[in-house]
């Protein structure tokens, strides 16, 4: 391994720590964090029905969803980020709270604040991600945005039965990465 390759690694492992350590709910009870959550999942369902209308439909006809909240910064060939969020079984109105993170390789500069909706078209691939949580893909968008000023360019996929809503809150990202993502559930609020 050169010194070069070293320090990547150094930094990228610097950055996936402050990445986890920022992309939380905060501190407070587990209650405090529930309710911030909950205030998040409201904000972006409310966001995606503003913009797209017809996902409302789809979430309520759905067996479940989850919306989170992650962080991603990309730094020339490798992508990291982090991030919370929650998932509702719509049959038995359980809510299950997760953390999720994320590795990549690609072409990208940049640091990203996005939301994502996901819609599970059946139990299976809503249990099957509560339980086993794992996603691998590729992505490739661009970002320039502050509040309510800029613009972005997200995506909307669909895989395994599952719908992917992504909103982009603010960064200035450009990247074509290839990642994986981690889903698990967060022993603390759950």
């Amino acid at each position: 391994m050169t010194l070069s390759q070293s320090a990547r690694i150094i930094i990228a492992l610097t950055l996936l720590a402050t990445l986890s350590a920022c992309a939380t709910t905060g501190s407070g009870t587990p209650t405090e964090k529930r309710a911030a959550v909950t205030e998040m999942r409201q904000d972006v369902l409310t966001e995606i029905y503003e913009q797209k209308p017809d996902v409302r439909s789809q979430v309520n006809a759905a067996p479940g969803y989850g919306v989170f909240s992650n962080v991603n910064v990309n730094l020339l060939l490798a992508s990291f980020g982090g991030g919370y969020g929650v998932v509702h079984n719509n049959q038995t109105g359980v809510d299950t709270y997760m953390n999720m993170g994320e590795v990549g390789v690609g072409l990208g500069v940049g640091v990203k604040d996005f939301r994502a909706l996901l819609v599970f078209h059946s139990v299976e691939a809503l249990n099957y991600f509560v339980d086993k949580g794992w996603s691998f893909g590729a992505q490739a968008d661009a970002a320039a945005k502050s509040s309510d000023k800029g613009g972005a360019v997200g995506g909307e996929a669909t895989i395994n039965n599952i719908s992917i809503y992504q909103l982009t809150k603010s960064g200035i990202a450009l990247q074509a990465t290839i990642k994986g993502t981690k889903f698990w559930k967060n022993n603390e609020l759950n």
